[in-house]
């Protein structure tokens, strides 16, 4: 079982009971999926890149990607729908926990200056994406076969019904949160 997984058995979890008032374990919000997603605008011209993409990304996710495609015809990029314009990977259960672990633990840690992620990311609802802008930082990835810096997208599902209660779990699990600054007010 992942190492995480059984923290947020023993720790996170009656942190969060004791914390919000919930009466049974089932009502705790948890991690549901992470999803991972490269969006490439480059694939429009050639899109054996999209092959590339697809193999790193299994490899950091340990997942087989899915080709997205264009869901609308954009004249002003010349893209038509249907055209393949990036990769994703949906992961859950112990692979979920696994690269939650990896990301936390190995991957932030390893990006120049970090001072920590903004608690701004959150969307409304419990979910909070973050952005990363390399993808050599990840461990799996080999810098000399790289021919490209390519970002992207990871997105983690929670179960919170609110902001606040998805940041206390995911702090809980180890996201590394900036601390806020109260900034002065500009008249």
């Amino acid at each position: 079982m992942a190492r995480l997984r059984e923290k947020y058995k023993k720790e996170v979890l009656p942190a969060q009971m004791k914390e919000f008032g919930y009466k049974s374990v089932m009502a705790v919000p948890r991690l549901d999926r992470i999803v991972v997603n490269i969006g490439m605008g480059e694939a429009i011209t050639n899109p054996k890149l999209l092959d590339v993409a697809s193999e790193e990304l299994g490899a950091i996710t340990g997942q087989k990607p899915i080709i997205r495609r264009a869901r609308k015809a954009i004249a002003a990029f010349k893209l038509r729908k249907g055209m393949p314009i990036g990769v994703m990977v949906t992961v859950r259960g112990d692979r979920m926990y696994e690269f939650f672990d990896r990301l936390v633990s190995i991957v932030l840690p390893r990006v120049r200056d970090f001072r920590g992620l903004s608690p701004a990311a959150f969307d409304g609802n419990g979910n909070y994406t973050l952005g990363v802008t390399d993808q050599q930082i990840f461990p799996e990835i080999d810098m000399v076969k790289t021919e490209q810096v390519r970002g992207m997208n990871v997105t983690i599902v929670t179960t919170a019904g609110d902001d606040d209660q998805a940041h206390f779990l995911l702090s809980k699990m180890g996201m590394p949160f900036a601390k806020e600054v109260e900034r002065p007010v500009v008249f």
